[in-house]
């Protein structure tokens, strides 16, 4: 029986066991930021070698979220859960460990690895944790646990929390995943696919590529990477942006803080516009206060009180509509092959963070200011919200 066609005990507990890991996920995926200008003197690193430490992060969360999505379908979303968890938290703290360049790449990959994974089971444990007319909200909240993560690493930053030392930050985030391990082991159910429904990993990726689903996925697909190209343009390039327009770092971390701390409300507020009896309308109209967002920040004057003001803002309606998306993907696949097919989508989606990023930089290397790159992530923004409107027409507006 799936976990989620009957609300059952222990719902509630499942979700807040969710979100507290995808705090702790938004706090791991950041820490590289935190203490790379610590870490690059230590070790010597140049400009390259540095985007190549964070580079080795971001391939590692393509694999990992198409192994962690294979996880949840043949052994259970706890067990993908746990795997995960265990994976980032073991190579987070090798991580302060490492005495060579080359170590620190190969152990941030695998670092990678399971924070790619456990971003699957974190969306299929919080669908199937409630009814099918709250799984919008459910996916909601825990993805709010996320930029909460971040704005916390940000604010560490900020802060100078961690000091002169940059091992601090990897052992903290090695040490928070672990602790949790033994609650969501005992505590959540294994929610595992029942075994006459079970498939092997070749019948549920053909069956994600059906004739029936094919569209599907290849919306889904889409509306994941446009919706990625802007989330990671933002959080890789915000600060420099801001720098560039005459704001002082510690200010532009700050402001970083805040687009976190307004992706919090704005998630929850994404989960409840997909939860509505006709949730095409307000999710278009989320999509649109997206792209107009990043209008206003464009057009704002750069002093730090605007920032401050449309960084929340731009925040807030971003991750918002990043939310719906991770609300919607649950829902465009049975149980048998929701984690795969789930899996699949965010690895997808993980090109879209390393092509944000690579985009931003060849705009400003053709000499596009700050306001410029707002501009061109507009019309992609919308365009990620066609495909989503028409992924949720396609399966009658819910």
């Amino acid at each position: 029986m799936e976990f989620a066609t009957e609300p059952r005990r222990g719902g509630g507990r499942a979700l807040a066991l969710v979100c507290l890991a995808a705090v702790i996920e938004g706090f791991d995926l950041q820490s590289a930021g935190v203490a790379v200008p610590k870490l690059a003197p230590a070790f010597g690193l140049s400009p390259q070698q540095i985007g190549l430490f964070f580079s080795a992060a971001t391939f590692g969360l393509i694999f990992g979220a198409l192994i962690g999505g294979r996880i949840a379908d043949a052994r259970g979303r706890r067990a993908g859960l746990v795997v995960s968890l265990v994976t980032f938290g073991v190579f987070s703290l090798a991580t302060a460990m490492v005495s060579t360049f080359e170590q620190l790449v190969v152990i941030r990959f695998l670092t990678g690895v399971g924070l790619g994974g456990a971003f699957p089971n974190l969306v299929n444990i919080a669908a199937e944790a409630v009814e099918p007319s709250r799984r919008g909200r459910a996916v909601a909240v825990m993805y709010a646990g996320v930029p909460l993560g971040g704005a916390v690493a940000s604010g560490v930053a900020m802060t100078g929390l961690h000091g002169d030392d940059w091992h601090t930050i990897f052992i903290v985030g090695g040490l928070l995943p672990l602790i949790i391990v033994p609650f969501v082991q005992f505590l959540l159910p294994p929610l595992t696919v029942p075994k006459t429904e079970k498939k092997s990993s070749t019948a549920a990726l053909a069956e994600v590529f059906a004739p029936g689903t094919l569209m599907t996925t290849a919306v889904l697909w889409l509306s994941f990477f446009l919706g990625l190209v802007v989330v990671y343009l933002l959080l890789n390039w915000m600060p420099q942006l801001l720098v560039s327009r005459g704001l002082a770092k510690n200010e532009a971390s700050l402001v970083q803080v805040l687009f976190n701390i307004g992706g919090v409300l704005g998630g929850l507020i994404g989960g409840q516009m997909l939860d509505r009896r006709n949730p095409l309308g307000p999710v278009a109209l989320c999509f649109a206060a997206a792209a107009g967002a990043l209008l206003i920040l464009g057009m704002l004057p750069a002093s730090l009180g605007f920032m401050l003001l449309g960084g929340a803002l731009v925040g807030g309606a971003i991750l918002c509509v990043q939310a719906i998306l991770y609300g919607v993907a649950p829902q465009c696949y049975p149980l048998a092959i929701r984690g795969t097919g789930v899996g699949v989508a965010v690895a997808v989606g993980r090109l879209g963070s390393i092509a944000g990023p690579l985009l931003a930089g060849a705009l400003v290397a053709a000499g596009a200011s700050s306001s410029d790159i707002m501009y061109i992530m507009v019309p992609i923004t919308l365009a990620a919200g066609l495909f989503t409107v028409l992924l949720l027409a396609r399966r009658g507006g819910r």
